[in-house]
């Protein structure tokens, strides 16, 4: 992987992770187009990138995490099912599951799933006023839709997204949800990963795993503040389409290919 390669997939990080799409399929399919080999380094460098995507959420919302601690054990009611679920199924998913095939036909389903759900919520109205309000039972609920994203290409932000309407949240609220329990989540997968890749780093490396969690901070930013504004006032259905179309696009792209 060059320096441009790394930038390219920080940039798809950054404007993946926290929008419904799927982030993780999105590298996937990024690295495969461009013919990089999925190497230790490479893996490293996803989960890298994905915690300075994760720093922007932190300083974005840093207000409501000192509110006090009602949020903070929300948020460890919808970990704990991802937690408990990663650690029992982390070497059969990492093992088997990520792959372009697996990736496409995930973001056509869930795409599916998303314009489906955008009809039932498109004027939804919350239940409580503020995501804090939110009951530990129904956040354990949304922690449950969570581990279906440990599929690649399902999108951990469409999850928890979906699994938030489901459980009295308006579409805002569950977007804001799914982002402050993105903090958690990512932070503990995160670290879990590179605990256990035992990598000693070249300079070369270390300049792309600095730049590339610089460039996942900005395309992050700048991705959560337009997608607020934009789900405010269209829904989710654009973002079904969109996953539906790479999708497809991608698995004539591999029919012709070696890549599946």
């Amino acid at each position: 992987m060059t320096l441009f390669q790394s930038i390219i997939i920080a940039i798809v990080e950054g404007l993946t992770e926290f929008l419904p799409v799927s982030s993780t399929g999105h590298m996937i399919l990024a690295s495969a187009a461009m013919g990089i080999h999925d190497d230790e380094f490479v893996k490293t460098f996803e989960v890298f990138i994905q915690l300075g995507a994760i720093l922007a959420i932190a300083l974005m919302y840093i207000k409501r995490f000192f509110r006090g601690l009602q949020i903070y054990y929300k948020l460890f009611s919808a970990f704990v099912p991802t937690a408990i679920v990663g650690l029992l199924a982390y070497d059969i998913i990492k093992g088997y599951l990520f792959n372009p095939i697996v990736v496409s036909i995930s973001l056509i389903i869930g795409g599916v799933i998303l314009i489906l759900i955008d009809k039932k919520v498109v004027n939804k109205e919350a239940e409580i006023a503020d995501v804090e309000d939110i009951s530990y039972k129904n956040a354990f609920f949304i922690g449950l839709f969570q581990c279906l994203s440990m599929v690649p290409g399902t999108s951990r932000a469409a999850a928890t997204i979906i699994g938030g309407v489901f459980n009295g949240l308006d579409k805002k609220q569950a977007t804001e949800f799914s982002f402050l329990l993105a903090v958690p989540t990512m932070m503990a997968a995160g670290g879990y990963d590179l605990i256990k890749s035992d990598l000693a780093f070249t300079q070369a490396q270390i300049m792309m795993l600095a730049v590339g969690s610089l460039v996942a901070f900005i395309s992050a930013w700048i991705a959560v503040k337009l997608f607020l504004k934009f789900v405010s006032k269209n829904g989710f259905t654009a973002f079904g389409w969109y996953r539906i179309v790479i999708g497809i696009l991608f698995l004539i792209f591999m029919w012709g290919t070696d890549l599946g």
